[in-house]
């Protein structure tokens, strides 16, 4: 993750390009707007796990959200972040890295936790991916507070599956609308994006 971090950093310092926005647009649009439904307060602490660009934590500043962290593992990662908060005149969003299985104790009491795509990355890892999935799920239950909002977006777990994965210490409380698609007969999505609650 490093090497392409790097990669797009030069990028973004060659011709100004952020990168890639995994899942699209839209998939940062579905969670901003689920927010906003929801009434959720701009003041509310948001954590985006797995930040890469940083360019969620922008279209969310933009939507005027103002207490949001970004982190990520990768240095080259948060470097990145750091140049498009700087270009976008966003100063106010903190960026750190930080590795989500390993969380630092000042890593706490956040009311949304927002995970775009990381929670995939570490469910491939060759290197025990189940322990590292369980680590995640603890790791959640201490950065998030009871009745905290967590998002998740996937292309790689059906919504059965992330209900299984996230069943100890949360429950589900909506599935956000995704493209589908047809194929021999049956409809399904590409990408899954699901709203849990942690309990109390």
């Amino acid at each position: 993750w490093d090497a392409a971090y790097k990669r797009e950093l030069q990028t973004f310092q060659d011709i100004g390009d952020a990168g890639e926005i995994w899942f699209g647009e839209e998939s940062m649009f579905r969670i901003i707007r689920w927010l906003e439904k929801q009434k959720v307060p701009l003041d509310s602490s948001v954590l985006d796990i797995g930040t890469g660009n940083g360019v969620l934590l922008i279209e969310l500043a933009k939507s005027g959200y103002v207490n949001l962290t970004g982190i990520d593992y990768s240095p080259s990662a948060i470097q990145l972040s750091e140049k498009v908060r700087e270009k976008e005149g966003m100063s106010n969003i903190k960026l750190k890295v930080e590795d989500f299985l390993a969380p630092s104790a000042e890593l706490s009491g956040f009311e949304i936790c927002i995970d775009k795509g990381t929670f995939d990355a570490i469910s491939l890892n060759p290197d025990n991916a189940v322990g590292k999935r369980k680590q995640y799920v603890r790791s959640l239950c201490s950065v998030l507070n009871p009745e905290g909002f967590f998002l998740i977006t996937s292309c790689n777990w059906t919504k059965e599956e992330l209900l299984n994965e996230f069943r100890e210490g949360f429950e589900i409380l909506e599935e956000l609308p995704t493209p589908k698609f047809c194929f021999g007969g049956r409809i399904g999505n590409s990408v899954t994006a699901l709203v849990f609650q942690r309990k109390k």
